[in-house]
């Protein structure tokens, strides 16, 4: 008779394009975003929580692929035939419960949120199919106070969290403008849908391409390395050159940027329109004291312009970093955002303004780490070391003192036997101190308390002469433990 096969044992290892977060990883995101959350409330933003659970239908044409639901989300139909999905982005739930809620919300509803999202595409170096989202949004209004106050809390996140000025820039563009560039570039009308999308994705892809790539995409089409042929689309050498002449628009001066794009919108109301919207924004973030050293207009913003409808914006990290390949290369965008009007009108069939902006949690966290900002290696808990496991019931009560006085502390809960592992154990934990009270010291009333940083540095620099002066245990009442610790640790 045949044996049954076995069961194969699961292998342990995260899903492709996953990742586990340990100890300073998720202490120093909490940390961030506790600041970034500070900005946002003082600019009066409240926070939301939505569901991670979002329908199909609700995230809606925004999604990469709407004829396969499963195609860029992760996604499964339910007994009665509904599709359900892992939020996509932040800003597809927001536009849910806004017009779910919207008769007991305030108008404007000012939120802000932070999360996980959950993409299903094609890991690679750097890019998981799970991270984290940090979004605010303003939904109710048109004025472009809104969108100037986003790109200057934007501004103050940045250096709330560490990036000093001069670090970043926030750059400002408006998807009317480029209407208006695509409706005198010969593009306006219905007629013309599929070529106007064809110029949106090939701007989009200006940082990949450069600009040769880019012509060729408005004109014939492009073919790559691999031989592959992208069609383009079809514009005469003047109509591409106005599009070009819309990427390369920005001046020295933000003026002299606005009088560009006024050329070059000449003729078309939705263009003068935005190029006014852009005026307006810079006039207002003067007022406010937020200068060209922190925010600019810049037409080479061009990310997003096929999803937002006015401004958008980016905020930039502009020192140096060494990337996978060592090479010396700017960080790069942080954050992104600007004006989506359409986005809850697809649920209650009105027209609500709105804007907002996210920012990429990993993504900056990345940069401070990279500056040294953030990213020290974090202190461990105290270690009250176990000599007579017949007195647990003594060292606990020891670590409940220590944590009653605030001090992050535990008990060894390891197989005491080997008193070295413990002080290896404690090692490993990155611990400051380890508390030792064997039978000796309890009965004559004392602690021995061992200072783990002090004596590291001893046994890398110190003579046998120095260690003898410096000793790094020392021995103390039991009734001075804890002011004992707390000097140490305040050193």
């Amino acid at each position: 008779m045949a044996k049954p096969k076995k069961t194969p044992r699961p292998k342990a290892q995260t899903p492709k394009g996953f990742r586990d977060y340990f100890g300073t990883d998720v202490t120093d995101r909490a940390e961030m975003l506790q600041k970034i959350a500070g900005v946002y409330h003082r600019y009066g933003f409240d926070a939301l929580e939505s569901s991670a659970v979002e329908t199909v239908e609700a995230l809606g044409k925004f999604l990469p692929d709407v004829d396969r639901p499963n195609e860029g989300v992760f996604a499964w139909q339910e007994e009665d035939g509904d599709w359900l999905a892992l939020r996509y982005d932040m800003t597809a739930p927001l536009a849910r419960v806004y017009a779910q809620h919207r008769n007991d919300l305030p108008t404007p509803y000012r939120r802000y949120t932070v999360g996980p999202v959950w993409r299903n595409e094609k890991p690679g170096p750097g890019r998981f199919r799970q991270f984290y989202q940090c979004d605010a949004d303003t939904v109710g209004t048109a004025s472009m106070a809104a969108d100037a106050e986003i790109c200057a809390m934007l501004s103050d996140t940045l250096e709330a969290v560490g990036i000093q000025r001069g670090d970043y820039v926030i750059r400002i563009n408006n998807r009317k403008v480029l209407n208006g560039v695509m409706e005198v570039a010969g593009l306006a009308g219905d007629d013309k849908d599929a070529e106007r999308g064809i110029v949106l994705r090939a701007i989009d892809k200006l940082d990949r391409l450069g600009p040769d790539g880019v012509r060729a995409l408005l004109g014939e089409g492009r073919k790559d390395e691999s031989g592959d042929f992208t069609k383009g689309a079809g514009l005469a050498d003047a109509e591409a050159e106005i599009i070009m002449g819309f990427m390369d628009a920005k001046r020295d001066t933000g003026p002299d940027t606005v009088a560009r794009l006024n050329d070059l919108v000449q003729g078309s109301d939705i263009g003068a329109k935005g190029v006014a919207e852009l005026e307006e924004i810079a006039a207002l973030l003067d007022a406010a004291g937020y200068g060209s050293d922190r925010i600019v207009i810049d037409p080479s913003v061009v990310r997003g312009l096929g999803y937002y409808t006015g401004p958008v914006y980016e905020a930039e990290l502009t020192f140096d970093v060494q990337n996978e390949k060592g090479q010396t290369v700017q960080f790069g965008s942080v954050a992104g955002g600007g004006r989506y009007d359409d986005l809850v009108k697809r649920f209650t069939g009105q027209e609500v303004p709105a804007t907002g902006v996210s920012i990429g949690v990993d993504r900056l966290l990345a940069a401070l780490r990279a500056t040294n900002r953030i990213g020290t290696a974090e202190q461990g808990p105290v270690v009250v070391t176990v000599m007579d496991r017949d007195r647990m019931a003594d060292y606990q009560a020891m670590v409940a003192d220590l944590r009653g006085a605030g001090i992050r502390a535990e008990v060894y809960l390891g197989n005491p036997k080997n008193f070295g592992n413990q002080l290896k154990y404690a090692d490993k934990r990155n611990s400051p101190i380890a508390i030792i009270e064997g039978a000796d010291e309890k009965e004559r009333g004392v602690v021995q308390i061992k200072d783990l940083v002090l004596g590291a540095k001893i046994a890398e620099t110190a003579s046998v002469e120095e260690w003898k002066d410096r000793p790094s245990q020392f021995e103390v009442p039991r009734d001075q433990m804890l002011a004992k610790v707390k000097e140490i640790l305040n050193q």
